[in-house]
């Protein structure tokens, strides 16, 4: 395990580097953030110094060695916008973006494992048939068109629910959290449906293919023949064996969730990390964009590690130092 942890993390630091590499000189290299920063009536003494105070004047392979040495201390750079620290305007959004993701997942299996169980235990029955039908639209429809439908209904037509913003929140150790209020729940429950459908579509489709799958295997006749009861065989014999491609998946899509949770935020003025950073790729604000798309990265990584974590702890089959 020690030896695993070990060479997964030196492969981690690697991958940081490169990756940091990569999104430095894409974001970099794009436009001029001074001619959208600074007024157009500015003189060229006034530019020049606005740039050298940004860092702009040095050259690009300059500017990235600072910003590994920045970022070895945990700085990832100065908004151009804010003049603000930009890991800390980001980590300022963090908390509703993760309520926003959690949320979404919570809902994915919550409703998307039952379903798809009732799916694989009676698929020729009109309930099967019907959750198959819904889950192909989970796929096919886009996100931005079904949260503004979302909105029409429930928000314009009904009048059930907020149309956008997050709603009244409580601090808890310093984070605001908008679940522990009624209003804050109101104004979560759409973007969250919104951004869990496609989940909730992929997660009815695996647990229904794994539960028909489960269901033929000899320890589940062998269940049977000793008289257990049906539900003592999903619960215990069908579901732990159909759940290691489901965490997988689940913990794969997490960091998805939260990275491209984009245009839910959008569409529903939710304000996380997903509108600060279409806010700051209008401007330009590239020490944001760097800031952001380094702390995906990251997620990815850590997300990745606990899944082959959670792997040896489903299966004991599975054999961490054997993983590469």
């Amino acid at each position: 395990m020690l030896i695993f942890l070990i060479r997964r993390l030196l492969q981690s630091v690697l991958v940081l580097l490169v990756m940091s590499l990569l999104v430095f000189a894409g974001v970099y290299a794009i436009g001029n953030p001074v001619d959208i920063l600074i007024s157009p009536d500015a003189n060229q003494a006034e530019r020049a110094r606005i740039v050298a105070a940004f860092g702009l004047d040095q050259p690009l392979w300059r500017q990235y060695l600072l910003f590994l040495q920045n970022a070895a201390g945990g700085n990832l750079g100065r908004s151009f916008a804010f003049s603000t620290p930009a890991l800390a305007l980001i980590l300022e959004r963090f908390p509703a973006t993760m309520e926003l993701a959690v949320s979404a997942m919570l809902l994915s299996v919550g409703l998307g494992i039952p379903l798809g169980l009732l799916a694989g235990l009676k698929p020729r029955s009109l309930a099967g048939k019907t959750i198959m039908t819904v889950s192909v639209l989970g796929f096919s429809l886009p996100t931005f068109w079904v949260g503004l439908m979302l909105i029409m209904v429930f928000a314009v037509k009904l009048g059930w629910l907020p149309s956008s913003g997050r709603g009244e929140t409580v601090d808890v150790l310093g984070v605001p959290l908008s679940f522990l209020t009624w209003d804050g729940l109101r104004h979560l429950l759409l973007p969250a449906l919104n951004l869990s459908l496609f989940n909730i579509a992929l997660v009815i489709r695996l647990t229904r293919a794994g539960a028909q799958e489960a269901l033929q295997q000899d320890y589940v006749r062998f269940a049977r023949a000793k008289g257990l009861s049906n539900g003592r065989i999903i619960g215990v014999h069908v579901l732990k064996n159909i759940l290691i491609p489901i965490v997988t998946v689940l913990a794969l899509q997490f960091g998805s969730l939260i990275a491209f949770a984009i245009v839910t935020e959008t569409v529903f003025a939710w304000p996380g990390m997903g509108k600060l950073i279409i806010d700051s790729i209008r401007v330009l604000d590239r020490p944001v964009i760097v800031a952001y798309l380094m702390l995906i990265v990251t997620l990815f990584i850590v997300i990745n590690l606990v899944v082959d974590v959670l792997y040896s702890l489903l299966d004991p089959r599975v054999r961490l130092g054997d993983a590469r």
